[in-house]
């Protein structure tokens, strides 16, 4: 809350100054001149050169001060219980507003001073639609803090995209706590037993005695049911779990990457399981924790812990903050109550920087963080779902329906809250003569055939020829790669083979991905290399002559190895059934490597392969080609995916040497029309 608590930099007062100047500008009758900060077209009340906050902090450094949070905290209505609608904030008549895209939304709140993401919280409940990114409807924190007013039953959802539910909001509802924010709620935790402790040895601090700070400790633990003893059981703990944290580190980089200490740059993002992923049992951390002396207590109560100290420290400051003790303590909290098969544990190294600490710790290069994955998230999903009046979950791949229905929670839906599920399917209404759909039998493209990228071998020359073919089509031309490094090897390969240019897209920030494609759709015909894992495969829009053809490269299942992709695997294998046909709807033919794999990995794969083919036919208009390049797609074996491709028989199977041949007679009946 950087907002200023007195002085020149509350909002009234630096909104008023800047007024002021305004006038005088005005009166002068002089232009703006860059006087005032100005965003999205429209002038501020605010000068740019802002005061900054000092927070109490290190000499010399200092916080800028939000002036336009600030004056939406200013305008922010207060009730006799200190509580008034929102709505009021808002500085326009947002009722008879029509449509307010984020651009408007903020030129209109600049122009008044205000914030505007604020605005937009306080204008949420009052709406009437609300067009959205669908984590603000699954993410808990989210609906906690901000969108909230939107679940109930006058609201009905509608989810674009669907079949991307179930990994993100996996994601939204996992948990898990930094070792920078354990040392942070470390230090909370000192800072309010601090004072007590001191009164209680009889020693005061330079500057006066803390005897005021004690009494306000001694306060707040009297209103709650959190005693100093729990206060400092909790630093303990968290304490001796960030040195076991360490001390498992450490011995995981002297095992695996001897001489780090002397190579921190070469260390990359990682994690190191706390229990074998295949088989749910008790983590490593959670025996630590029983073996050193913690039990139940100091994982339950260090929840109510962390609440108590932020209230402390917040009022002893006058200034509401966001503290790390809180958040440490849900996360410890969580830890202790989720089960061990829904939920896998781990420490995931996330590669950062950190100059403070010690040139051969490996905190200078991690930042260490405890996860609490869910494993299954139907129940989450269900749950939320079943909070809006009603929705529509919609998407052009969400076959099977079976699979979509257990690993989103409808089932949980008609199951648990009565919930009618209605299913509706619509067919491809574009001619058929103006596309063509080729299975191409290749060798599998896996890693035990293609090895490395670079790797010289049949497999890999195999792969270079076939989309070498589709490349050379008249038009753009889209790959996808099973990934980033795959994609850069494909790209290599076609700029010595194809007389067209070739872009490749890395894993980057937005603005490079949609100067990439802006570059793709100008001029004439290019070939775009990317991963199907990346943001140009799925929900871009290639319609018109944007596109003629795209072509994907083996079936993009994740990384098997990993710890946590083994862990859902098996939570999947126990929630909804061990094999393919032990289960109700299950398909004959499935594969016989168990439900988990398949609904983990291959169905999800399988859909971001027909995304990206999908890029191609968006409109009766459209005319293009499609190619799976892979035998998975085009036989029937264990390992087939054939069954997860449209029923409709449009994908023809054909080998590597037809392939040429079907291209060039789409390529001749185009040219003939």
């Amino acid at each position: 809350d950087l907002t200023g608590e007195g002085g020149e930099t509350t909002a009234q007062n630096l909104a008023a100054r800047a007024r002021s100047q305004q006038i005088g500008l005005a009166d002068s009758g002089r232009t703006n001149s860059g006087t005032y900060l100005e965003t999205a077209g429209e002038p501020t009340p605010y000068p740019r050169d802002l005061p900054e906050y000092d927070d109490g902090g290190a000499a010399g450094v200092a916080t800028e001060y939000c002036p336009f949070y600030a004056q939406y905290l200013e305008d922010l209505p207060e009730s006799e219980d200190g509580t008034g609608d929102p709505a009021e904030a808002v500085p326009y008549d947002f009722t008879q507003a029509g449509m307010v895209t984020p651009e408007d939304l903020v030129a209109r709140a600049a122009r008044n001073g205000t914030c505007p993401h604020s605005v937009m919280g306080a204008a949420l409940g009052q709406v009437e639609v609300v067009v959205g990114n669908y984590y603000h409807a699954f993410d808990p924190r989210t609906v906690g803090s901000f969108t909230g007013a939107l679940l109930d039953d006058s609201t009905f959802v509608v989810c674009d995209e669907a079949h991307m539910l179930e990994p993100r909001v996996r994601d939204l509802v996992s948990d898990g706590v930094g070792d920078r924010t354990l040392r942070d709620a470390e230090t909370e935790l000192s800072r309010v037993i601090q004072p007590v402790k001191f009164e209680r040895e009889g020693r005061r601090a330079e500057g006066g005695s803390q005897t005021a700070d004690a009494d306000l400790v001694r306060a707040e633990l009297n209103d709650s049911d959190v005693t100093y003893e729990e206060l400092n059981r909790t630093l303990e703990f968290i304490g001796d779990l960030r040195a076991e944290l360490d001390r498992r580190v450490t011995a995981y980089l002297d095992r695996n990457h001897r001489g780090w200490k002397s190579n921190l740059n070469d260390l990359e993002d990682d994690e190191l399981p706390l229990r074998d992923p295949a088989e749910p049992a008790e983590d490593e951390i959670t025996e630590w924790a029983r073996e050193a002396g913690y039990g139940d207590a100091e994982w339950v109560r260090a929840e109510a812990v962390g609440a108590v100290v932020a209230r402390i420290l917040n009022e002893a400051e006058d200034e509401e903050r966001t503290r790390a003790a809180p958040a440490v303590g849900r996360v410890l909290g969580e830890w202790y109550r989720r089960d061990h098969t829904d939920y896998f544990r781990e420490i995931e190294l996330e590669r950062t920087w950190d100059d403070t600490e010690p040139a051969d710790s490996w905190r200078r290069a991690y930042n260490a963080r405890l996860a609490l994955h869910n494993c299954v998230p139907s129940d989450a999903i269900g749950e939320r779902l079943a909070a809006f009046g009603g929705g529509v979950l919609m998407s052009a791949t969400l076959e099977p329906i079976d699979a979509f229905t257990e690993v989103t929670g409808l089932e949980y839906l008609a199951r648990e809250e009565d919930r009618p599920i209605v299913e509706r399917r619509y067919g491809l209404h574009f001619p058929e003569e103006n596309r063509e759909s080729f299975a191409v039998a290749a060798p599998k493209f896996t890693y035990d055939n293609r090895g490395y990228p670079g790797e010289e071998n049949p497999t890999r020359t195999h792969y270079a020829d076939a989309v070498s073919k589709v490349a050379r089509l008249p038009g753009n031309v889209l790959v996808g790669m099973p990934s980033y490094a795959e994609a850069e090897w494909i790209a290599g390969e076609l700029e010595e083979r194809v007389d067209k240019p070739v872009l490749l897209d890395a894993s980057s920030d937005d603005e490079t991905t949609q100067s990439l494609k802006a570059e793709f759709f100008a001029g004439d015909g290019k070939v775009l290399v990317t991963s199907l894992r990346g943001t140009l495969t799925e929900g871009v829009d290639y319609s018109g002559d944007r596109l003629s053809a795209a072509v994907v490269c083996g079936v993009p299942i994740v990384n098997t190895s990993s710890p946590r992709t083994k862990a859902v695997r098996r939570a999947y294998d126990d929630a909804f059934g061990d094999v393919p046909g032990q289960r109700s709807g299950s398909k004959p033919g499935a594969s016989a490597s168990g439900v988990g794999f398949e609904y983990a990995l291959t169905i999800p794969a399988v859909r971001k392969a027909r995304q990206a083919i999908g890029r191609v036919i968006r409109s009766p208009e459209d005319v293009g080609v499609r190619v799976l390049l892979d035998e998975r797609y085009a036989r029937d074996s264990w390992d087939s995916v054939r069954e997860y491709l449209p029923d409709d028989g449009e994908f023809q199977s054909v080998s590597s040497d037809m392939l040429e041949y079907g291209l060039e007679r789409f390529r001749s009946r185009l040219e003939s029309a």
